[in-house]
């Protein structure tokens, strides 16, 4: 579907990607130090009102990056799924953002910044870094005392467009045009601040360089809303969409049969523990509950995008069935969980009927034989036996598996990360 994000380790190996790891981070420390942002002095004035440089230069890297970010989506070059996108854990969260911006007043830097003046060779930075590792080693030596409260109130992959429940565009826009407003009240703080305390302008804030500022603020704030009315009138791809896209070269993988297994096969994938063996169940609750695989899960419809967010994480060893009477829903299931950027996905082949077929004790279910291998069994049991059934995970010792096996792991593209400190 989409280019990006690169799978850089695949593309240039290991030695590659780190080489562009570290050219990304000697140019954002350079950026980092041409801002000022290796001054602790500067740094903490913002607490102040005096010097609100630091607001305006991360907050617009910010908007520009979701702005770009977004776009990419809209447009079909970016596959927004394989963004990492940290987990919010509400109240350890507002508890850390308030410990660490108290010691970012106290200090005068934020971790990534306190590493830019420390290879600038000042001592504050020096000894704010040593700081943060001494944090960080007691942190891992205590942690257990308290790993309830920092697990707790997990809401995974939160976002603003599912916290109020609106488009993507809209919140763009919306944090788009409040910048553009915040950056405006920033100007007027900082002189009426520094005007109340008599305090002289920053080397930033020189009559000269405020001037080109100003000259550049209109351009530029235009550009930005006119980015994010982009995002807001293009649209993020939906599940469908995504399809339409990858459909040329997944359904041919339908068409070749390549996404179907035998039960056999998925018996011994069943006791291979080199895999991880995750069964959804699509049918309706009342056929799940008559019968079903051991170890399954009933998959409703509305919750397919909510588990592919969970299954996008999952170990590069992770092997997705999707089970249905016969082929039809899970291959449906199959379209929407590739839509959705998961991978090692695959479908019983003739569904529970051939699994039955296959490996039930036949004095307690009536069937009628099938016409050949792939045509569905009709089968009804006495009672409600879940995965409960001898059939629902047989001994593979019974039922070797013989051929060429159609699993095989694709290679896990992992979600891209970044972010500051």
């Amino acid at each position: 579907m989409a280019d990006f994000p690169l799978p850089l380790t695949q593309l240039f190996g290991s030695w590659g990607a780190y080489s562009i790891y570290l050219m990304i981070g000697l140019g954002f420390g350079f950026v980092l130090e041409s801002a000022g942002f290796g001054n602790s002095t500067k740094l903490a004035a913002q607490f102040y009102g005096r010097d609100l440089t630091v607001f305006k230069v991360m907050f617009t890297a910010i908007i520009v990056a979701m702005s770009l970010i977004f776009l990419t989506s809209a447009v079909g070059l970016l596959d927004y799924n394989l963004v990492w996108v940290p987990p919010t854990y509400l109240w350890p969260g507002i508890i850390g953002g308030l410990i660490m911006g108290v010691g970012f007043i106290i200090g005068g830097f934020c971790p990534g910044t306190s590493l830019v003046a420390m290879t600038t060779g000042k001592l504050d930075g020096v000894f704010f870094v040593f700081g943060v590792l001494t944090g960080i080693f007691l942190f891992g030596e205590t942690v257990q005392y308290f790993d309830v409260f920092f697990n707790s109130s997990y809401m995974g992959r939160f976002t603003l467009p599912e916290l109020f429940n609106v488009s993507t565009g809209s919140v763009v826009l919306t944090i788009v045009v409040m910048a553009v407003m915040l950056f405006w009240g920033a100007e007027h703080l900082e002189t009426w601040v520094n005007k109340q305390l008599g305090t002289p302008p920053s080397s930033t804030q020189q009559p000269s360089v405020k001037s080109a500022n100003r000259s550049l603020a209109l351009p530029g704030a235009s550009a930005m809303i006119a980015l994010a009315l982009s995002v807001y009138v293009i649209g993020q791809p939906t599940t469908e969409d995504r399809w339409q896209k990858l459909a040329p070269e997944l359904q041919a993988q339908i068409d070749n049969r390549a996404i179907y297994v035998s039960p056999k096969e998925i018996l011994s994938t069943h006791f291979d523990h080199s895999l991880q063996l995750v069964i959804y169940d699509v049918r309706s609750e009342v056929q799940f509950n008559q019968f079903h695989l051991a170890d399954a899960k009933h998959l409703k419809s509305g919750q397919i995008t909510e588990e592919a967010k969970a299954l996008r994480l999952a170990p590069a060893n992770t092997v997705i069935l999707l089970v249905d009477n016969d082929e039809q829903r899970a291959t449906e299931t199959w379209k929407q969980l590739k839509a959705e950027s998961v991978q090692n996905v695959y479908v019983l082949e003739g569904g529970v009927k051939r699994w039955l077929n296959t490996f039930t004790a036949q004095h307690d279910v009536h069937y009628e034989q099938p016409a050949s291998p792939l045509q569905p069994l009709l089968y009804q049991f006495d009672s409600a036996v879940g995965s409960q059934h001898p059939a629902a995970k047989p001994s593979p010792v019974n039922f070797p598996f013989e051929g060429t096996p159609k699993i095989k792991l694709e290679l896990k593209r992992a979600p891209a990360s970044g972010g500051c400190a």
